[in-house]
């Protein structure tokens, strides 16, 4: 059963069935003549432990009795018999409402069969189900901003009429809106509602509108067309769209809906193809506030005429929710509202870019089977191990500045473009500019109090020079007044931090003696720059003088001399709970990774707008080299790469046009409806294989095709294109392998004969002897804590959670 987030292991499930059934028979004397076996309870919103919001999907079967003559239901000892209805399909299912918080028990009887029952646990609908004790302190939206006042933040509007209740849980609503007949505009058409989070006044509707808000038993003459989905049905262009809250997010679902048609979860109306198209918004961050989810419905459009209900929910936004647990969570009740809202659900299908590519892997890695295929632009593998690069760069744009450094490249007589040639080298980049993009984009983001902001202004790009703003900020959206300051830590020890190690504090647990979280940051024995030493285009003084100068950071992101230490228990939590994205995890789905080029701020490709221009698609910060390196994950732990498909291009940036973006959709509607239609025996990894269709094979689009037309299938010649090369990682120049999911490594003595001979001075490699006291970095062994995910977790008993365990079945009464 491919439409529960969560599937049971369905031929243990009835062998153990028939086992009990048999021998409650034989202790009756019911070991002659027919057996009867038990009625089946099964939930197919999601595991019966893992349910949410009050309602359950229940489906009752009987092999003894298909018919369920005189079928008799109950719900902690009420009759619900009448909510059951066969479907089209023919099973008998009903939507379960007024579950309470905690354990429900279902029972259900029906002739030449046993009566059986199931417990259903319920978590309320604004959470957790298996994340543990939610952050405090959060800020609901109003359904008008509110200023700020004392500690207490301004809030964010809802877009709900409603008010927040203490759990940030608001009424849902229902709207309808009909597609105008206006052309879709750039960048996909406006919001109706349109909001900002930060102003108190909201902005106005555009005048010109591609959905307005849709009368019943009117015919707008400005209406469009009807549109035919992808499964031949025509049907007016009207949407419904659903905003509610879910685990303290706002959500957004659409879907073409016809009013003047019943919709029910057994009959789903024939405009809707049964298929999710679920949307995770870009960025990172950790506010401690409600607000919308950064994701527009709207700009979905294609999707909508397709017939897939499209979804989002701002604690699936990477800029709102870091806790990568929680977001999971998080897609996985908005997965089991949908299937008891709207209907069974085909596949689900993530997607998004940059953040949202981690929210879509991460998915894939920390709860396999909520999301059956993914189509990512922009990619990264996960926020932790993405994280090394955006740490390193930002000690390194630092150690850039230090006047050691400096004064060994003044010695040098060197020019600027001769220094930056260095510093590319030692980042592994095309250029130098791509560490200073991390660092002014993210490199702030891990502080965990007031800071003040560092960073590279654009006239400042070619020496790397860093401007310090003089007010402070910090990353929980509160008045400073309210949260950590580093500078007074016993002061405000109680206060909240603001990094994304204490959002997620359920998940990692505190530092021992400590009110800081535990988290993975580490470059203990790092050699930064040894390939460039190792290639001549440092010097050894260069090395040994950037290693002196590079330090690290403390558990609040305050810089030190000292190395950056991780926390053992913190480690072992990230690999086994797949949060280091796991490569045979993302060996159980479809990936569709479509990777454009945002390797640089100065380099592009051509049509590739500038940074500056009214719409800008560069960030410098979307490397090659991750789509590598998370095929090189899923290689390793499965055998091969073969559930990952890579499309390449460079011309316009890191999107793909709407066309190649349109084909992607088609062919993973290809692929997913073939894996999901697979009732083999195969292995879940397997079926991704085999259902891989032709038009997943792996192509670029080389960057001198004006027409973006001749699709080139030869990785060397692809490779050989500069814009589509892959570059490397300061880590990996360091050493480390590409898979970049060491996140401490073990140590090993630092030797001589490890480089080439004369390669230092004695006094240099004394100097080298100081810094890596400990040892160096061997990476021909696994990392620090580096294991197998055993993915899902639940951290409801304390942090570093525990396996989930098999789902619950029904057992005979």
């Amino acid at each position: 059963m491919r439409s529960s987030p969560y599937r049971p292991r369905p031929a243990a499930g009835r062998l153990a069935l028939v086992a009990l059934a048999s021998a409650v028979l034989a202790s009756c004397g019911g070991g002659s003549g027919e057996q009867h076996l038990p009625v089946q309870i099964s939930t197919l919103s999601n595991r019966a432990d893992l349910v949410s919001g009050g309602h359950a999907l229940v489906e009752i079967a009987a092999r003894s009795n298909p018919s369920l003559g005189n079928l008799k239901v109950s719900l902690n000892g009420t009759d619900v018999t009448g909510q059951f209805a066969r479907g089209a399909d023919g099973r008998m299912i009903a939507t379960l409402t007024g579950l309470k918080e905690g354990e429900n028990v279902v029972t259900a009887s029906a002739e030449n069969a046993l009566p059986a029952r199931l417990t259903i646990t319920n978590a309320p609908r604004s959470g957790p189900v298996m994340t543990g004790a939610q952050p405090t302190p959060f800020y609901c939206a109003t359904p008008t901003p509110q200023a700020a006042s004392g500690n207490t933040p301004q809030t964010a509007p809802s877009g709900l009429a409603g008010q927040p209740d203490a759990n940030c849980n608001i009424a849902t609503e229902f709207r309808l809106y009909y597609r105008t007949t206006l052309a879709t505009p750039l960048g996909g058409c406006p919001l109706p509602d349109p909001f900002s989070n930060s102003a108190l006044a909201q902005p106005a509707p555009s005048a010109n509108q591609c959905f307005k808000p849709f009368t019943p038993g009117t015919t707008p003459a400005d209406m469009a067309a009807p549109v035919t989905t992808i499964d031949g049905v025509t049907v007016p262009f009207i949407v419904r769209l659903e905003r509610g809250t879910i685990n303290r997010g706002i959500y957004d679902i659409a879907v073409l809906f016809d009013p003047a048609k019943p919709w029910t979860v057994q009959a789903p109306q024939a405009g809707w193809n049964g298929k999710v198209y679920y949307s995770f918004g870009s960025s990172t961050g950790q506010p401690r506030r409600q607000v919308r989810t950064t994701v527009n419905w709207t700009t979905l459009e294609e999707q909508l005429k397709r017939g897939y209900l499209v979804a989002q929910n701002s604690m699936t936004d990477s800029s709102r929710n870091s806790n990568r647990v929680l977001m999971a969570e998080t897609t996985m009740m908005m997965k089991e509202h949908i299937i008891e809202s709207y209907g069974r659900v085909k596949y689900t299908l993530g997607t998004g870019c940059s953040g949202g590519s981690i929210n879509s892997n991460m998915n894939l890695s920390i709860m396999p089977g909520t999301l059956d295929g993914v189509i990512t632009t922009c990619t990264y593998p996960d926020s932790e191990t993405t994280s090394m690069e955006v740490g390193d760069c930002s000690l390194l744009v630092e150690a850039y500045q230090k006047p050691a450094l400096l004064n060994v490249w003044t010695g040098m007589g060197l020019t600027q473009a001769e220094i930056n040639a260095r510093r590319a080298a030692i980042n592994g980049h095309q250029d130098h500019t791509s560490c200073i993009a991390w660092f002014n984009l993210f490199g702030s983001n891990g502080k965990a109090g007031l800071y003040n902001f560092r960073h590279v202004n654009a006239a400042d790009i070619a020496t790397g020079a860093i401007t310090q703003d003089a007010a402070q900020v910090n990353n929980c959206e509160l008045p400073n007044t309210a949260v950590f300051d580093p500078a007074r830590p016993t002061e405000t020890a109680s206060l909240p931090r603001c990094n994304a190690w204490s959002w997620a504090e359920s998940i990692w647990g505190r530092a021992s003696g400590s009110t800081a979280a535990r988290d993975t940051r580490d470059n203990t024995g790092v050699q930064y720059g040894l390939g460039a030493l190792l290639a001549g285009r440092i010097t050894a003084e260069e090395f040994v003088t950037l290693n002196e100068v590079v330090g690290g950071i403390d558990r609040d992101s305050t810089p030190r001399a000292q190395r950056s230490m991780a926390d053992a228990e913190a480690l072992e939590t990230a690999y086994r709970s797949g949060i280091v994205a796991s490569g045979s995890n993302l060996a159980k789905a479809a990936i569709l990774d479509m990777r454009g080029w945002d390797d640089s701020l100065i380099n592009l490709p051509p049509a590739t707008v500038a940074p500056g221009s009214p719409i800008s698609p560069v960030f410098g910060i979307h490397h090659q080299w991750f789509s590598f390196g998370i095929r090189d994950r899923i290689a390793r732990d499965a055998g091969d790469a073969n559930s990952q498909a890579m499309w390449r291009f460079a011309r316009g940036g890191m999107i793909p046009n709407a066309a190649l973006a349109n084909e992607g959709i088609s062919v993973m509607d290809q692929w997913l409806t073939t894996l999901v239609a697979d009732a083999s025996s195969r292995t879940l990894a397997q079926k991704v294989r085999a259902a891989r269709p032709a038009g997943a094979a792996d192509f670029c689009l080389l960057s001198n095709d004006t027409a973006q037309a001749t699709r080139v299938t030869d990785p060397a010649t692809c490779d050989a294109d500069p814009f589509l090369k892959p570059a490397a990682s300061p880590r990996q120049v360091a050493g480390g392998p590409r898979t970049e999911d060491v996140l401490k490594c073990q140590l090993k003595p630092l030797a001589q004969s490890d480089y080439p001979a004369g390669t230092f001075t004695g006094a240099q490699f004394a100097r080298l002897q100081a810094v890596f006291a400990s040892g160096v970095c061997d990476w021909s062994k696994p990392g620090v804590g580096q294991q197998a995910a055993v993915a899902p977790l639940t951290f409801q008993a304390g942090p570093g959670g525990r396996p989930l365990g098999a789902a619950p079945v029904s057992t005979a009464q």
